[in-house]
């Protein structure tokens, strides 16, 4: 399972989605897994990568949180959460999209 986590320089989030991002991998037992982080520097990046803003989480090159936005932008990401809206996920939000992931990749 390759765990990727897509950045644009000046977003808020982008340290906190990296904190976010080990926790919740921890917590659902996956401490050993690691993670890269990119930085999206360029539209032409951001268009390679279809990257729907940041911080984006990708496992196996999917976002974990793709809603049919925009995608190639360069831009940073607002995420609903409990408590409004927010420059990263909640944690359970982002806990319960990695273990489907993690399921679906333990079954393919």
């Amino acid at each position: 399972m390759e765990v990727e986590l897509l950045v644009i320089p000046g977003c808020p989030g982008s340290d906190a989605a990296t904190v976010l991002l080990r926790r919740a991998l921890d917590d659902i037992g996956l401490a050993g897994t690691p993670f890269t982080v990119w930085t999206i520097d360029s539209n032409e990046a951001a268009g390679a990568r279809r990257f729907a803003g940041s911080p984006a989480f990708l496992v196996d090159g999917a976002d974990l949180f793709a809603s049919g936005a925009q995608a190639g932008a360069l831009a940073c990401r607002v995420y609903p959460t409990p408590d409004g809206p927010r420059n990263v996920p909640d944690l359970g939000d982002l806990r319960k999209a990695l273990k489907e992931r993690a399921a679906t990749a333990t079954r393919g």
